[in-house]
């Protein structure tokens, strides 16, 4: 910065003194200019030594910058620190950084930021926020620089969340989305555009039912849409109608992005989609594309539960499904489990009874084994259908 300030400053004096030449030289031409100095002479004229004599100026000031710096720097180095206060400006404020101590040293803060046109506003909200007095903070930041709008903006949210005013921080957060950044703050664009997703996690977290209301999405981190759709299925007995009728929408505007995401989205995602009304056809598409993918006991057992409780199931459509899974997959007894039932519901006793020989050590044949073995009696199978789905520790089914 100050080789810069040095080096405009020369620009500035050499333009001057051109123009200054320029105006007593004129009609009298360039001149004559000779020197002589033991075994050295030089003949030219005024603009020539003019240029040499600043070249040779600048040079020397920035030699001497570099080498005061220099000697600060090491001086520094070396120099013992017994007192807070005599550190430089910009090393108290490090330290403050370091210990995250803005909070004890908030009048310090405010000192330094007190000279700053731009930023002295956000910094005393950020102070008063610190110390959750949300009225002062809003109030600091009605008065801040027009320039520091972002700034002031993303805090202004934090304030609305904190204050539990959901509705003005949608406001505000759809509006910074949509927000052309300013100029100066390009070089830090990465770290406000982070900020601006973790605030709408945050929000999406605390309201999620509410996000769904929002014109934009589809920018939440990885970890917060994880969350957000755990959040939607722990409280979803809480959904109004409107909020279901709004998810359904948002699964419709983002199924082209669904299914590019992490696995363990698109598995909430299809838990979801099971506790919704008229969503079969997606959720059987979601629940085949996972399956393709890689299996899931729990993705399988939705998917196979879905089509034995249609009015009419496709059972050859099923077993065409459980073949394919069977030559990805092989030597999954589920898959075999799955498959006596279709064998058995077409009528294929024999081809059922075969599969009964496989997997002699696994729970799910052996309750098959022993349903086999007590068709004949069925209040005994509806006691032994009873234990078997009613304990999570022989099939793991449960959402």
């Amino acid at each position: 910065m100050i080789m810069k300030q040095i080096v405009l400053a020369y620009v500035l004096v050499t333009l001057v003194l051109v123009a200054l030449l320029s105006v007593f030289s004129y009609g009298y031409g360039a001149g004559y200019v000779y020197l002589y100095w033991r075994d050295w002479q030089l003949q030219t004229n005024i603009w020539v030594l003019l240029i040499l004599l600043m070249l040779i100026s600048l040079v020397v000031q920035l030699i001497w910058a570099m080498l005061k710096r220099y000697l600060s720097r090491e001086q520094r180095k070396q120099a013992a620190v017994f007192d807070f206060q005599h550190l430089h400006p910009y090393e108290q404020m490090a330290v403050i950084w370091l210990l995250d101590a803005a909070r004890e040293q908030g009048g310090f803060i405010r000192q330094v930021f007190n000279q700053s046109g731009l930023l002295k506003a956000v910094i005393h909200s950020r102070l008063s926020l610190m110390q959750q007095d949300y009225p002062v903070a809003l109030q600091m930041l009605n008065q801040s620089n027009a320039m520091a709008f972002e700034l002031a903006e993303l805090q202004r949210i934090e304030i609305y969340l904190a204050q539990q005013q959901p509705e003005k921080a949608l406001t505000h957060l759809e509006f910074l989305n949509g927000h052309q950044l300013s100029p100066w703050l390009k070089d830090v664009k990465q770290a406000y555009e982070q900020r601006l997703t973790a605030l709408w996690g945050e929000f999406a977290l605390q309201y999620p039912w509410l996000y769904l209301r929002a014109t934009q999405y589809g920018h939440l981190g990885l970890d917060s849409k994880q969350l957000w759709l755990e959040q939607i299925l722990q409280h979803f007995e809480q959904a109004t109608p409107e909020a279901l009728q709004d998810l359904k929408q948002r699964y419709c505007n983002l199924s082209g992005q669904i299914f590019t995401q992490p696995y363990a989205i698109k598995v909430l995602w299809l838990k979801v989609l099971v506790r919704l009304s008229d969503m079969g056809e997606q959720q059987e598409h979601l629940a085949v594309h996972l399956l393709s993918e890689q299996f899931h006991q729990d993705v399988f057992y939705l998917w196979f539960q879905q089509q034995l409780l249609k009015p009419v199931p496709d059972y050859l459509k099923i077993e065409d499904y459980l073949n394919q899974w069977e030559q990805q997959y092989p030597a999954l007894a589920v898959l075999s489990f799955a498959k006596w039932h279709i064998l058995e519901a077409t009528g294929r006793h024999d081809d059922a009874a075969q599969l009964l020989d496989l997997y002699p050590e696994h729970i799910l044949m052996n309750y098959l084994r022993i349903k086999s073995a007590l068709k004949d009696q069925p209040h005994l199978q509806q006691q032994l259908n009873l234990v078997f789905e009613n304990n999570s520790h022989f099939m793991k089914i449960k959402i």
